[in-house]
């Protein structure tokens, strides 16, 4: 009999696996331990690179997605462990989370189940780890955020036990099916996972079945994992919002059904959760529209008023206000739904313009058939006129000084790695030719205090992990990359824990070095070959729009400025705003453009864009003889430009000229 089977269902997280695998291994030192994994029919090649790398894994292999709780059964069935561990595939282990929660279930055989601290990769605790059951009144303080408010309050705090300490070790109700610890005869009793509950919820259903069986279960804090959590999810078209709240309805239906009045609270409370989740994963959509109901009824009263007010007519008849405003309103909302205007992910100005055009026609040319409704077509034109420009200015200022719904923003983080000095020596050699990974290395983080001070390929050491919270904060880190084949995990978990709360981003680089992982975020580390990448520089649609762009903002400074400059320049005036300004004809004529690359200097075979007078490599802090470090900022716009992402490094590039160093 082996001493733990751990049990991890993957579902397209290749990345995040293989690392947990390898934590494992440095985890179960002196245990028999046994890994099974059931792969939910994988597209990413999970299979067989678990085969190649872990050929001691067990591997249960479905055609299909049958859900997390039918996987785990599948694992429970062949497991010869006296401890089950559930454990989720974006989790990384502590190197003595094994020894440690083995040594805590035997230490008091009425605990059933436990789990340990579970931490976001942040540092900060996952609240969801461990937990209270959703009765009505912990439903409604949760719903009516009473739990926020009040965190430390025992009586509206239950949800997450936010009232309780992080760290100390006491029974709860339920824990996360992250990581679930349990003795294997107690599971045999429970009879495993239900079937019926696809994805969540089946470990708040398991959590009720021990507890109804005598069990305790407990939440341990002397050890720690990091879960990254809902990487599978984000790999599927599984809408997990509606899921997660179907399995809530499936609990409740399951284990208080036998009183009405509880079953009808917790049904109400499940219903409002799941609609205000909704409304906060589209936000993004619903706002736009309830914004552009409001404005176009505003606009149209507007237009009403001042057309009255400088000719003749006497206005809408009173009888149909205000109906006469909201449902032209109305209609121009509908119809920019079908336009495709209102998406959770974006702010599209350009598709917003083409709904108010075919509203504009469709609603003037519907005066001609309702005789009766065709007050005044120039109140119509007014109207849109207006709404054209209010909408087009609001989405353009969300987007340029807010980024909403702007996937394209550069941002560039100032990065610190951490690894025995022939790691960093390779993985430094693997970021120079990946043309991907567009972070700032600021420095490296060795093992020993006598490597402080050497230099690998640019980059010095600047300390090791006695001293690396003082080496972040002085050097405004905003990324640190471990490389963790030879470092320990106890070694990470004390700098991402020491960490909690704060904005740096943490990830793990696999063994061989060919990956990173992070929250939301996998890099692959192997060369890309720059020809498989889809470039929008490349592509008609972005070509037309950055040339009108271009155009737009260079003629009126060739009409108003470039004159005077020019004057200027003949009796010897010189500068670098006067360099920028005598370009901007070979801007307005097409042989440059006002964003684009430095020079064409990467490859002959490869369209990077017309060389710019500002770009990427203008506006981000690098040495402008840097060529591998331009050349990847300059890759990265060829394959996100737009016009955002235009007026974005413009807007920067002038800030940069006129209030700080140019690169001149």
């Amino acid at each position: 009999m082996k001493d733990i089977s751990i049990i991890i269902v993957n579902y397209n997280v290749k990345e995040f696996v293989l690392n947990l695998i390898s934590s494992i291994e440095k985890s179960s030192k002196n245990l028999a331990v046994e890994v099974i994994i059931v792969d939910n029919a994988s597209s990413d090649g999970s299979v067989e690179l678990i085969r190649n790398r872990f050929p001691n894994v067990k591997l249960i292999v479905n055609s299909e997605n049958i859900g997390f709780g039918k996987a785990n059964n599948q694992g429970i069935e062949i497991a010869k462990g006296k401890f089950i561990l559930f454990l989720n595939p974006d989790t990384v282990l502590k190197e003595d989370t094994l020894h440690k929660m083995v040594d805590f279930l035997n230490s008091n055989p009425k605990i059933g189940m436990a789990t340990c601290k579970v931490l976001n990769p942040d540092g900060s605790l996952q609240l969801a780890c461990r937990r209270s059951y959703p009765t009505p009144w912990v439903s409604f303080t949760k719903i009516a955020g009473l739990s926020k408010i009040f965190p430390k309050s025992k009586i509206f705090a239950q949800y997450n036990l936010t009232y309780l300490p992080e760290n100390a070790t006491y029974e709860v109700d339920a824990i996360s099916g992250s990581f679930m610890f349990l003795k294997r005869e107690i599971l045999d009793k429970v009879k495993g996972f239900d079937s019926d509950f696809f994805m969540y919820g089946e470990d708040l259903d398991l959590c009720y079945r021990v507890r109804e069986n005598g069990y305790k279960i407990f939440y341990f804090y002397e050890t720690e994992i990091i879960h990254y959590k809902g990487e599978s999810t984000k790999r599927s078209n599984i809408d997990e919002t509606r899921v997660f709240y179907n399995a809530m309805s499936l609990f409740v239906e399951k284990h208080f059904s036998s009183s009405f009045l509880v079953k009808i609270i917790l049904k109400v409370a499940i219903q409002i959760k799941e609609s205000l989740a909704f409304l906060s994963k589209n936000r993004i959509a619903i706002l736009p529209a309830l914004l552009d109901f409001s404005l176009f009824a505003l606009m149209l009263f507007i237009a009403e008023n001042y057309y009255k007010k400088n000719t003749t007519w006497v206005g809408f008849p009173n009888e149909i206000k205000p109906w006469i405003f909201l449902i032209p309103a109305f209609f121009q909302v509908i119809l920019s739904f079908f336009v495709g205007v209102y998406k959770s992910t974006s702010l599209s100005v350009s598709r917003t313009i083409l709904a108010l055009f075919i509203g504009l026609i469709l609603i003037s040319s519907s005066t001609f058939f309702l005789k009766q409704y065709a007050f005044s077509r120039a109140v119509v034109l007014i109207t849109y006129s207006l709404t054209f420009f209010v909408y087009a200015v609001y989405r353009i200022i969300l987007k340029i000084f807010f980024h909403v719904g702007n996937k394209s923003h550069f941002s560039r983080k100032r990065a610190l790695l951490v690894g025995s000095e022939n790691e960093l020596s390779i993985f430094i050699e693997k970021l120079k030719k990946n043309y991907l990974f567009k972070d700032e290395v600021i420095g490296l983080i060795s093992k020993n205090m006598d490597e402080i001070g050497k230099v690998i390929f640019d980059k010095t050491i600047l300390g090791t992990f006695e001293n690396i919270n003082k080496v972040i904060q002085s050097h405004k880190i905003g990324k640190v990359i471990f490389l963790s084949k030879e470092i320990d995990f106890t070694q990470i978990f004390n700098v991402v824990g020491s960490a909690k709360s704060s904005e740096i981003e943490f990830m793990i680089a696999g063994d061989e070095l060919d990956y990173l992982v992070g929250k939301s975020t996998v890099t692959i580390l192997d060369e890309i070959s720059f020809h498989k990448l889809n470039y929008n520089i490349s592509q008609d649609y972005h070509q037309i729009t950055k040339r009108i762009l271009d155009v737009t903002i260079s003629l009126p400074i060739l009409v108003l400025i470039f004159p005077f400059v020019f004057l200027k320049k003949i009796f010897g005036s010189k500068g670098f705003f006067s360099e920028i300004i005598m370009e901007i004809p070979s801007v307005f004529f097409g042989k440059k453009s006002l964003v684009g690359p430095r020079k064409q200097d990467l490859t002959e075979e490869l369209y990077l864009g017309k060389v710019g007078l500002f770009g990427l490599w203008f506006t981000e802090n690098v040495h402008q003889e840097d060529s591998e470090e331009i050349n990847k900022l300059n890759l990265f716009y060829a394959k996100n430009q737009n016009i955002w992402l235009d007026l974005d490094i413009l807007g920067k590039s002038v800030l940069k000229i006129f209030y700080g160093e140019n690169n001149g």
